[in-house]
């Protein structure tokens, strides 16, 4: 008794592989999951985090026509056997794998896919005739299973934030900031797309990430339409950079951008993000932008400022952690309207 694929064959290191294409019904069914709490040095794959299950699954029931999955890279513990399409030479890695009932499927790469899709495939059955890829090689063991672990995920590497921002046609946020980038004169041309942090050289002064989880803060919990809360950050952050001269000589370039990021606080993610916390708790003041945010201009940011010390600086470098967000909140929120307590609005 066999499983028969259509496979395409191939080979990497010497040894032969096989690519087919099998129906999402039956991914739970034949790439098992070893759910088997065993030490590390026992196990060819690390623990599923069952937190991402939900998350995957989501994604294929909420965007059924439009979700995109890499292909499930699968062991057999068994011996396959390929038969070309034909005898003719253009035939030769065209074809069928079998491969036995009794040999094993050991998921080297995919096991958060796999599960995705199986619960999934219970909210939206009819994604069962659809199917994914499977690049199936011959298990050689525990130890060939590791280090196919190991090299599967050595050069693999996330893209940054910025760039899935950028990317990211689903998220109305990152549709928010990326339109920001183009609305706001300051972001125009000062904003880094790519990366989520800026190197001394760069001529950039803000990133796409920072825009974006500024903007976050800035309409956390709003109700209103797409076009109210892009008209709402594009008013606050237009307003915010009328108040930062130092921002405007950058734009104007009578200032590298490198130059304030070494010497300014306000020249760092930590500023946008705490600025947009404090613009949330300042939209029910009956004051324009320009007068809310007024006082700004007449704050010394220099990272040499005994102020900034303990709240956005340890040692004078820079530090964005929840406690000095959470410090230079208050102190932003102080120096817009002394007589609110950011932890009481918050």
């Amino acid at each position: 008794m066999y499983y028969t694929f259509p496979a395409i064959r191939g080979v990497q290191a010497g040894r032969e592989y096989y690519v087919s294409m099998c129906p999402l019904r039956l991914v739970p069914r034949l790439f098992l999951f070893d759910e088997t709490e065993l030490e590390p040095e026992l196990r060819s794959q690390r623990v599923i985090n069952k937190s991402r299950i939900p998350l995957i699954a989501q994604y294929m029931v909420n965007h059924p026509n439009d979700y995109v999955f890499s292909a499930l890279t699968v062991s057999i513990d068994g011996t396959p056997q390929f038969i070309p399409l034909s005898t003719e030479p253009e035939h030769y890695n065209i074809g069928t794998v079998k491969i036995p009932m009794s040999a094993r499927f050991i998921i080297n790469d995919g096991q958060h896919r796999r599960a995705g899709i199986e619960v999934a495939l219970r909210e939206r059955p009819e994604l069962g005739n659809e199917t994914i890829a499977v690049v199936f090689f011959v298990d050689e063991g525990l130890k060939r299973c590791q280090q196919m672990f190991a090299d599967l995920n050595r050069y693999s590497i996330r893209p940054t934030e910025s760039l899935t921002i950028l990317y990211d046609y689903r998220d109305p946020l990152a549709e928010i900031a990326r339109t920001l980038t183009q609305t706001v004169p300051i972001f125009n041309g000062l904003t880094e797309f790519e990366k989520s942090t800026i190197s001394n050289r760069s001529s950039k002064l803000f990133t796409l990430s920072g825009i974006y989880r500024a903007t976050a803060e800035l309409l956390d919990g709003l109700t209103c339409s797409f076009e109210e809360k892009l008209a709402i950050a594009t008013a606050f952050w237009t307003s915010v950079s009328s108040c930062i001269p130092e921002w405007n000589a950058v734009k104007s370039g009578h200032l590298s951008a490198g130059t304030l990021r070494r010497d300014y606080i306000h020249a760092h993610a930590i500023f946008l993000v705490a600025l947009g916390k404090v613009g949330r708790t300042l939209l029910n003041l009956p004051a324009p932008w320009g007068e809310k945010l007024q006082p700004l201009a007449d704050v010394d940011w220099h990272r040499s400022n005994p102020r900034w010390e303990g709240r956005v600086t340890v040692g004078g470098r820079i530090s964005f952690s929840r406690s000095n967000l959470q410090e230079l909140t208050n102190e932003l929120m102080q120096i817009l309207h002394g007589d609110c307590d950011f932890r009481t609005v918050e």
